[in-house]
Formats: C-alpha cells, sequence, structure tokens
C-alpha cells in the first residue's frame, strides 16, 4: 500500500462516517498521510481527526475513533493507533493479499447476492408514501434492501398507485392511509411525473435521479443524467460493470480465466469490495439507498484505478500471466458488485456500453 493508497482509504472512510451521520463535518477534497517522525509509531501517520474535530464538534480523538473502526480491517493495513490529541499512526500489513484473496472470492461465489445478511431479520416494514414518483420509487428501493438484509414488508400508497409507476418498476401492495409514518422524501421539480419523466429521461435515469440525492435533498432530473461521459455518475458506474464485462470476454478469447493466484496491489477496490455488504445493511437500516448509490460510485472508481495502473489483460507480446488471472478476477469482483447494487435499485446493468 501507498501513500497515496492509504490517502484514499482514510478519506473513503470519512466519506463513510459522514454518510452514515456518525460525523457531521465537511469531507475535505484529500487527506494528508506522512511517514512517522523518529520515535513515532507506525508507518504512517496522518491528522485529518485534527483537522476535522472543530467542524465536527468533538474531540479529535473521538473523531480519530470513528475514523480507525472504519479504517482498522483493510487489505494493506495491519494496526491502526491513535495517538497524542488524536493522530492516527497506521502499521502497513505486508502478508494482507490473503484477506483481499478471499473477499474476491466470496463476491465470485456468491454472486449478485453478495453483501445480502440477516441484519434486519424478523423485522416487519410497513412502508407508505404519498402518490408522488420519487416517495413510490424510494420506498419500493427501500422495501429492496430490506429484504436482502431478511427483513419483510409491503408497500401502501394514500391513493391508487399511478399506471405509469410500473413502467419504473414499482410496485404497491395495497392503497389508503394506514396509521403508520409517511417515507417523507422532498417533491421532483414542479410538474414531473412518472409518465413525463420517462417520456424524457427513460426508466434507468429516472430511477438513479430520484434515489442518488439524500432523501432530504432535492432531486436533480435534468438531461445531465444522459450524457455519456464519466462526468455523469450514473454512465460512469454502468461504464464500469460493461468494461468488466468486457475484459472477461477478451480474456476468453485469449484462452485464459479469472483465478486469484497472487495479491493485486490495489487496496482502493479491495476495501470498497469488503465494504460493500456494510453499506446494504447501512442502506437497509437507515432506508437510504442514496448510500449505495454513492457506494457504487467509489467502486466504479476504484475499477477504472484498477484498469489503469493494473492491466487484467495482456498488452502487446505479453503472454497471460498469475498477475493477469489475478487482477481479471478482481475486476470480475467489482462488475459483480456493480450488477447486484444496480439491481438493488431497480436499474440495468448492460453488458456492452
Amino acid at each position: 500500500m501507498t501513500p497515496a493508497d492509504l490517502s484514499r482509504t482514510v478519506l473513503h472512510a470519512v466519506r463513510r462516517a459522514v454518510d452514515e451521520d456518525a460525523l457531521r463535518a465537511p469531507v475535505p477534497a484529500r487527506v494528508r498521510v506522512e511517514r512517522t517522525r523518529p520515535g513515532g509509531s507506525g508507518d504512517y501517520a496522518c491528522a485529518v481527526a485534527l483537522q476535522l474535530a472543530g467542524p465536527a464538534a468533538l474531540p479529535a480523538r473521538e473523531v480519530a475513533a470513528l475514523l480507525r473502526d472504519r479504517v482498522a480491517g483493510t487489505p494493506g493495513i495491519g494496526r491502526v493507533e491513535i495517538t497524542g490529541p488524536g493522530f492516527l499512526n497506521f502499521t502497513l500489513d505486508a502478508s494482507a493479499g490473503a484477506t483481499g484473496a478471499a473477499c474476491v472470492r466470496q463476491v465470485l461465489e456468491q454472486g449478485l447476492r453478495y453483501g445480502w445478511g440477516a441484519e434486519c431479520a424478523g423485522q416487519f416494514h410497513q412502508l407508505h408514501h404519498r402518490r408522488e414518483v420519487r416517495a413510490a420509487v424510494v420506498a419500493g428501493t427501500v422495501m429492496k434492501l430490506l429484504r436482502a438484509q431478511g427483513a419483510r414488508g409491503r408497500t401502501t400508497c394514500e391513493e391508487a398507485a399511478d399506471p405509469d409507476w410500473e413502467r419504473l418498476g414499482v410496485t404497491v401492495d395495497a392503497h389508503g392511509r394506514p396509521p403508520v409514518p409517511q417515507v417523507e422524501t422532498r417533491p421532483v421539480p414542479a410538474g414531473a411525473t412518472a409518465a413525463e419523466l420517462l417520456g424524457r429521461l427513460g426508466a434507468d435515469a429516472t430511477r438513479w435521479g430520484l434515489l442518488r440525492p439524500a432523501g432530504h435533498d432535492r432531486a436533480d432530473l435534468s438531461e445531465a443524467l444522459l450524457v455519456q461521459g464519466e462526468a455523469n455518475p450514473l454512465f460512469l458506474v454502468r461504464y464500469a460493470h460493461a468494461r468488466a464485462r468486457a475484459l472477461s470476454r477478451e480474456a476468453e478469447r485469449l484462452g485464459f480465466t479469472a483465478g486469484y493466484d497472487q495479491d493485486v496491489d490495489a487496496p482502493a477496490l479491495h476495501a470498497a469490495l469488503a465494504d460493500h455488504p456494510g453499506v446494504l445493511a447501512s442502506a437497509a437500516r437507515h432506508q437510504a439507498p442514496d448510500r449505495l448509490a454513492r457506494h457504487l460510485e467509489t467502486v466504479a472508481h476504484a475499477f477504472f484505478d484498477l484498469h489503469d495502473t493494473c492491466p487484467p489483460l495482456p498488452v502487446g507480446d505479453e503472454k497471460p500471466s498469475a498477475a493477469h488471472r489475478s487482477r481479471l478476477a478482481l475486476a470480475e469482483a467489482a462488475g459483480t458488485v456493480l450488477a447486484g447494487g444496480l439491481s438493488l435499485l431497480g436499474i440495468s446493468a448492460p453488458e456492452h456500453l
């Protein structure tokens, strides 16, 4: 793990803490790590907790503890300690490859259900919502997340469902007004209906536009959702999946298949894959599908880092090697997580894009 990898890992932990509402502070653009000074502990040190303590209105050591809990166990990191007023000290683990390999194999074995669990086992949820397109899409997606964590439940609408909701993948179990809280979301732009959104954006872009913002944020349903470029998060996520599938097809054509035979130096992607079960559980528990959408963006960015720095396919006169097999396995695991996450959001994961 390089200092740049470690910096990205800590920054990812900050984002997770903010997304989970454990830390209320602005996410910095970057996190600086540096070699531990003589007499210090570990290989690297980071002062980000001291930087965030003021905005978060928390003691720096408490902020450091929040981040330590989210960084501990990351492939490549052996130990995380808190020293002084709130410094994070990292000792790297040269034997982390086995942990990364176990995660990759688990993803490939479990497929699209990787990350499903029993966080909500034994619970029954009834989600009631207004006759409004965003509330309907959010409620239906939350129910899918809850069921993926072992819960049972039903969705109800205060009035008969809009017939066009079915084209958005929304089903309502019953209508009426039971004495339960509604799923609260801010409305979409005035005048936007399911039919209008479907005609202008299509089902996939509409669902992403409705689900990607946090529940208290206004949904942006502009034509930017249709832009075929990496600045569009929906395109980035779907393109990463399509690229992962293309790598598998090309590897088959070259006569080799994936197999995690040796460690791959891609800590950001290993961390994102390892985070996936926790993200699904958190998204279900907090009824916040936006957390899953943002996580898929993280996986996609980490996938392209792997793609650009550790090519899974041989180049030029290279012959397929154990390194290529392992990189391909990691790429396929990323594609699997992206496909599974998009499925839970009700969005298609194309093989070609």
